[in-house]
């Protein structure tokens, strides 16, 4: 299922790139990625503070909480932090940036919600790629794309929330940056190795203990394999 997702979301995304290079638009696609996982796994999170607010058997059950109250109580950043969940101000959620997908100053929209996000979270302070405002795509391209990236949906409840969105995230990133990486041809290997390397190097190595070093980590996949060819 995953498989199939992916596929048509790459088939639907590369149109919309129309005749923009792949060394530029990989920036933009796997950003809005990024924006639409923190978006989720904290929207994650606030649908799990309200339910355990309401269960009198939890902790965090607040008794005869009136509405003001409870939202007071969901726009508290500790909530989020304690989980290690980045805080997203309510002009930077996805769900905001959907609803203005078809203005013609979405770039800029995009650009402002990246600079909340990043003065509200020190982790990602000059991180994200402020690009979108003078991004070249035909009119209507990056709204179409901010809807196509709607559709990933890395949110989920229980337990395993947080392991499913990132595993998700994972999936979907490596995919991309794969493809990204074969539209460039001998200049994608600059950023992107395949999997199937990989394993093949993790599995020379076969590193069961100690530390793994890899200054130029990208994506994480020789961690990742790593840690799999442990077990």
């Amino acid at each position: 299922m995953i498989e199939d997702i992916k596929k048509t979301l790459w088939a639907t995304a590369d149109k919309l790139r129309a005749n923009m290079d792949a060394a530029e638009y990989k920036h933009i696609v796997l950003g809005l990625i990024f924006v639409k996982y923190i978006s989720d796994t904290f929207q994650t999170r606030r649908d799990e503070l309200v339910r355990r607010f309401g269960d009198a058997a939890d902790d965090y059950f607040l008794p005869d909480a009136n509405a003001a109250l409870l939202a007071e109580e969901l726009e508290d950043r500790d909530y989020y932090k304690e989980v290690n969940v980045f805080w997203v101000p309510e002009a930077a959620r996805w769900e905001s940036l959907r609803a203005q997908a078809k203005q013609a100053d979405i770039g800029k929209r995009i650009d402002d919600a990246l600079s909340l996000i990043e003065t509200e979270n020190p982790k990602l302070k000059g991180i994200l790629d402020k690009r979108y405002a003078r991004i070249q795509l035909p009119d209507g391209k990056l709204g179409e794309l901010v809807d196509l990236v709607s559709k990933i949906g890395f949110g989920e409840s229980g337990d395993t929330a947080k392991n499913h969105a990132r595993d998700l995230l994972g999936q979907v990133y490596e995919y991309f940056l794969g493809q990204f990486a074969s539209a460039e041809g001998k200049r994608g290997g600059q950023f992107y190795t395949p999997a199937s390397i990989v394993k093949t190097l993790v599995a020379v190595l076969a590193p069961h203990h100690g530390q793994v070093y890899d200054p130029c980590c990208g994506s994480g996949g020789m961690f990742v394999q790593s840690e799999k060819n442990k077990y």
